[in-house]
């Protein structure tokens, strides 16, 4: 079965096709730029959905829901906004469709035009702070702490699933605050919040940073960001966080009267992540076995292999180790099919990454043991029978940690300070010695001089963006490694996805 997945080595792209059809995560869909996310896909995101929903709601957030389409009028009101999502929006121009005069189908009916076109959801700063309007007007309506998750869609024919679609799926926060102290200490929190979730259960390390003015989301004052790097050494943005000011509240007149009875704007927060971080997850850690699944978010965390097949007794056994193992907290599964062989099954389980496998046989039921075989190394044991359900409670947290330790290594390994242009360029564009296919170059921390100008030459001669400007770097005088211009510090270019 791993045959059918090309190695990362020999092309990284359609490894990780390959990896999204054969762990049946998600399908092509006959909408163009669209994908159809399987059960398999879905459990993984609703995993990440759930927990990331815990840690939203332990911090006092809500969730509501806003309306998928946007009246076009909104988009105008912030001009950075419009202008940041105008090539990207699909819109609604009609609200009825009628029988072809000539019998071919249905078409269009001319007299259905909406007075005011739709746009079909992109992001709903817009419409969430029209509504806001009607519901702010003292302090002490404040903070209002309100998370949606929904669909959005943004125009795009590229498809790679998961990464880049035209439609998928996101949670989306909107805050609005009395002070710029407290906006900016709610887009910091969100930040760890994102920061906490990618590290302590997708085990993906990730780097803190704010973005360039470049960089930055339309109407936003200031962007932070989490970044990853993936194992063909390009970066993934993983995680987004706005301090959006007061422009979306003055844009929409959204006013509160202050604790000394004066009327002032609100300031304003967004934020979000998407099903990007299944694609994140798969490049991270996945082999070219198939994937692999931290077990704080794998589906099943665990299942149980006759050998060579069912019988009542090894039925009776499994049933025992299911019982101990949900008493802990641990998703299991006997796979008692008996059409297909345990090596087949073997294969199919390592292929869809579930992390822990125990194998029992009738030797096994007579020595009273189990064979516990781990999905992150392939190392095997054998344990008492007794003992599995403690064993493996343990071994699930020491995979989540190696998986985490194995990124991070990989990542520190593959960040690199360069201090002039043609180490910067000869690291971008030379190729990994063991890969055909062209190999990213990793994290490179360098000086640049604080212009967009330089920003975006460096980009057009190597394709490599600012990812961040990181928050735990210190202020170090240099020189741009592009102009030579005087610089504050290091910034960390990557290309990426």
């Amino acid at each position: 079965m791993a045959k059918e997945i090309t190695k990362r080595s020999e092309n990284y792209s359609q490894w990780y096709l390959d990896i999204v059809k054969k762990a049946d995560l998600a399908d092509n869909s006959a909408v163009r730029g669209c994908m159809v996310i399987k059960p398999n896909g879905f459990a993984l995101w609703e995993n990440m959905r759930d927990q990331l929903d815990r840690m939203f709601k332990e911090t006092g957030h809500v969730n509501a829901y806003f309306p998928l389409f946007i009246p076009k009028s909104f988009l105008s009101r912030e001009a950075q906004h419009v202008e940041g999502f105008a090539k990207e929006c699909a819109v609604v121009t009609h609200h009825r469709l009628m029988n072809a005069p000539d019998g071919s189908g249905v078409i269009v009916d001319p007299d259905a035009k909406l007075e005011e076109e739709l746009i079909v959801r992109p992001t709903s700063e817009t419409i969430i702070w029209d509504t806001y309007r009607g519901w702010i007007q003292s302090y002490r309506d404040l903070p209002l702490l309100i998370n949606q998750w929904a669909n959005v869609v943004r125009w795009e024919l590229r498809v790679r699933q998961f990464l880049r679609t035209a439609e998928f799926l996101w949670q989306e926060g909107h805050t609005a605050h009395a002070t710029k102290a407290e906006a900016v200490e709610e887009t910091l929190r969100i930040l760890d919040i994102y920061t906490r979730f990618a590290e302590e259960y997708m085990a993906m390390p990730v780097i803190k940073g704010v973005k360039t003015a470049n960089e930055r989301f339309a109407g936003a004052e200031d962007t932070y960001c989490i970044e990853a790097l993936m194992q063909d050494g390009k970066a993934l943005q993983a995680g987004t966080s706005h301090f959006l000011g007061q422009n979306f509240a003055k844009a929409f007149d959204v006013k509160f009267v202050n604790e000394l009875n004066a009327e002032e704007y609100v300031w304003a927060t967004s934020w979000g992540v998407s099903t990007r971080l299944i694609g994140g997850l798969i490049m991270t850690h996945s082999d070219d076995d198939g994937m692999v699944i931290p077990p704080r978010l794998a589906p099943m965390q665990v299942v149980i292999v006759p050998i060579p097949k069912p019988t009542p007794e090894i039925g009776e056994a499994a049933e025992k180790l299911m019982k101990a193992l949900r008493a802990k907290g641990i998703s299991v599964k006997y796979d008692h099919d008996d059409k297909n062989r345990p090596g087949f099954k073997f294969a199919e389980h390592e292929m869809k990454g579930v992390p822990v496998r125990l194998g029992i046989g009738q030797r096994d039921l007579e020595n009273n043991q189990v064979e516990v075989a781990r999905r992150d190394t392939r190392e095997k044991n054998t344990v008492p029978f007794d003992g599995v359900a403690d064993y493996v409670a343990q071994l699930l947290e020491d995979i989540q940690q190696n998986l985490f330790n194995r990124a991070r290594q990989f990542r520190d390994q593959h960040t690199t300070q360069v201090d002039n242009f043609d180490d910067f360029r000869s690291l971008i564009e030379t190729p990994h010695p063991e890969w055909s296919e062209s190999w990213g170059g990793g994290f490179i921390s360098a000086h640049w001089d604080g212009t967009t100008e330089t920003e975006l030459k460096i980009k057009e001669l190597t394709k490599a963006t600012i990812r961040c400007i990181p928050l735990a770097g210190e202020e170090e005088a240099g020189q741009c490694i592009l102009t030579g211009k005087p610089s504050k510090g290091r910034v960390l270019f990557a290309k990426a996805y």
